[in-house]
């Protein structure tokens, strides 16, 4: 029998682009998506430029690989991540991959090891470059993780009023809750979720201090909200749709 790789993750860190803060955070948001079967981070450790990393490494099992810096002002640690990552995803063995860094020069990474069928789960600073954004399946903004740490304020919750003048965020709801809908206008919550996140990789309820999608689209004041009851009474869906549908 064929083995399960449904949920075999290889998380690949740079550590010259990546804060050693994240860390918690950044592993319990990969938990979500599979098991990290294999956990690298990739810089020159003889530098203490990464001591903050080095303290962190044992406490979560995280091999950490050295890359020197052969030459000044170049980033040697790109090809030795890309190189480890194509590696890899030749043994066949993981069906997903979590590359962590702020850098564009992973973005042909990504977009390779997607034409391989798997998917990629991108984690950087909101400084990202699009392209690198735009290449993965599902991009999160380090940012949110850092939050969840004490030494961190929460992102502050956004008002209505400043979510409705938020074009390109309530475009990409209203243009979502279209795809989804029936013939009244009614739109599953999860169908919705889906036919974003197809949209806009980096989306996040998160980056706008919501915890979950339906409080973030409540907020807007946009749509309608309905909590249906399932057939069997305990089961409950939410549907959305545009106020600008009511009739």
């Amino acid at each position: 029998m064929a083995e399960d790789r449904s949920d075999r993750l290889a998380v690949l860190i740079d550590a010259d682009n990546t804060q050693p803060s994240i860390i918690e955070g950044l592993l319990a948001e990969i938990a979500k998506f599979g098991t990290s079967n294999v956990k690298r981070i990739y810089g020159d450790w003889t530098s203490t430029a990464l001591k903050g990393w080095k303290e962190v490494l044992l406490e979560y099992s995280i091999q950490p690989i050295q890359q020197f810096g052969y030459t000044k002002g170049k980033n040697s640690t790109d090809s030795a991540m890309i190189i480890d990552a194509m590696d890899l995803l030749y043994t066949g063995r993981f069906n997903g991959f979590c590359i962590v860094s702020s850098d564009s020069d992973f973005t042909k990474l990504a977009v390779r090891i997607r034409e391989a069928g798997l998917t990629v789960y991108g984690f950087g600073e909101q400084k990202t470059p699009g392209p690198f954004v735009s290449a993965c399946d599902k991009f999160i903004y380090t940012e949110v993780l850092r939050a969840k740490t004490n030494e961190n304020e929460p992102i502050k919750r956004r008002s209505a009023a400043d979510l409705k003048q938020d074009t390109r965020l309530v475009r990409l709801l209203r243009n979502a809750v279209e795809a989804s809908s029936d013939e009244a206008g009614w739109a599953h919550l999860a169908a919705t979720g889906s036919n974003i996140a197809k949209q806009s990789p980096e989306f996040d309820p998160r980056n706008y201090g919501y915890g979950k999608l339906g409080e973030l689209i409540a907020a807007t004041k946009l749509f309608e909200v309905d909590e249906r009851i399932g057939g069997d009474g305990q089961s409950k869906s939410i549907y959305l749709r545009d106020r600008r549908k009511r009739s």
